[in-house]
C-alpha cells in the first residue's frame, strides 16, 4: 500500500502535464458547443484593450457591463469636444472593473469616470465576466487571484488554456455578432431593432453579492486616490421590468451614499418598444435620448 501511494505521488506531475496538454488540444480542436467547461472566444473587449494606447488622457472614461458599452456612445461626446473611452465589457462586475481600472487608469488618465451601476452587476458571481477578461486581456497575478477566488472549474480551465494559447499560437479573430458594429473608443452599436418582449414580469428583488460590494468599494477608493470625478449612473431598462423589482428605492439610497448618482429609470421617459431592443438594452433611438439627457444633466457644453 505504501509503495502504491508513492507511485501515485510520483505520477502526479505527469497527470497534471497530461491534463494541461489535453485541455489545450480540446480547446483547439473541438467545436464550441462541446466546450462546456472552457471558453476560448475573443470578444469586443480585445479590441478595446488594443485601442487603449491611442486614448491617453481622456476627458471621460465609461465603466460597466453591457449596459455601459451599449449605452454610452463615445461619438456623441466627441461631437461636443470631449475625448472619451468606453471600457465596458460583457457582464462586467465590480471584481473585473477593479482589475481593469488598476491596469489602465494611468494610461487613460480620465478627468471624469462615469460608472454604470445597474443592480444586476452586484447580483452576479462574476464568472462570465472573468472568462471574458481572461481570454481577452493579459494574464497577471490579479487574473490568477480572481480565477481561484471564484472557485469555478470553467475559469480555471480557461486560464490554463489561455496561458498555453498565448505562448504557442496566435490569437484568432474575435467572435462578432452580425448585427453589432464596434465603434472606435469602445462603444458597440447594434443595428436598429425593437423590443418585442412584452411579458408581464413577476415581482423580483435584487440580492447584492457581498464580494461584489467589497470590490466596488475598493474600486471607488482607487478613483478617489487618483482625484478623478466620479459619476454613478443607472442606465434605463424597460419600464415593466424595472417596476417588477421591489427594492429599487433601497438600491438608490445605497448608491447615493457613494456620491453623485442618477437613476435614469426614474426620470427619463422612454418607450418599451421603440427605444429598446430587449428588456435591458437601449437601441439606437434610446441611446441618443439617454446620452443627450446625460450630457444635459452633467452640463457638458461644447468645448
Amino acid at each position: 500500500m505504501k509503495q502504491l501511494f508513492k507511485s501515485i505521488i510520483a505520477f502526479i506531475p505527469f497527470y497534471i502535464i497530461f491534463y494541461f496538454l489535453m485541455l489545450f488540444a480540446w480547446g483547439k480542436i473541438v467545436s464550441d458547443r462541446f466546450k462546456l467547461n472552457l471558453t476560448t472566444d475573443r470578444t469586443y473587449l480585445s479590441l478595446r484593450i488594443a485601442e487603449i494606447p491611442k486614448y491617453k488622457n481622456v476627458d471621460i472614461l465609461f465603466l460597466g457591463a453591457s449596459s455601459a458599452y451599449r449605452s454610452f456612445d463615445t461619438r456623441l461626446y466627441k461631437k461636443i469636444g470631449y475625448k472619451s473611452f468606453n471600457l465596458g465589457s460583457s457582464s462586467q462586475t465590480p471584481i473585473q472593473t477593479k482589475i481593469l481600472l488598476e491596469r489602465y487608469v494611468k494610461t487613460l488618465n480620465p478627468d471624469i469616470i462615469i460608472y454604470e451601476v445597474s443592480p444586476r452587476i452586484f447580483n452576479q458571481d462574476g464568472v462570465e465576466a472573468a472568462l471574458d477578461l481572461i481570454v481577452n486581456d493579459k494574464i497577471d497575478i490579479n487574473s490568477i487571484k480572481m480565477t481561484f477566488e471564484l472557485k469555478n472549474i470553467k475559469t480555471i480551465n480557461t486560464l490554463i488554456y489561455t496561458l498555453f494559447n498565448n505562448v504557442f499560437t496566435e490569437n484568432k479573430d474575435i467572435k462578432r455578432q452580425k448585427d453589432d458594429n464596434y465603434i472606435s473608443g469602445g462603444f458597440v452599436e447594434k443595428d436598429l431593432a425593437f423590443n418585442e418582449n412584452h411579458d408581464i414580469p413577476q415581482n423580483d428583488k435584487y440580492i447584492l453579492n457581498e464580494q461584489q460590494l467589497e470590490a466596488f468599494n475598493k474600486t471607488l477608493q482607487i478613483i478617489k486616490k487618483k482625484n478623478i470625478k466620479l459619476i454613478l449612473v443607472q442606465s434605463p431598462i424597460v419600464k415593466s421590468k424595472y417596476e417588477a423589482y421591489t427594492n429599487n428605492k433601497e438600491f438608490d439610497e445605497k448608491m447615493k451614499k457613494y456620491g453623485e448618482y442618477y437613476n435614469f429609470n426614474e426620470f427619463l421617459e422612454l418607450n418599451d418598444t421603440i427605444d429598446f431592443y430587449d428588456k435591458f438594452h437601449l437601441n439606437k433611438n434610446g441611446v441618443i435620448i439617454f446620452n443627450e439627457k446625460l450630457i444635459s444633466i452633467l452640463g457638458l457644453k461644447n468645448k
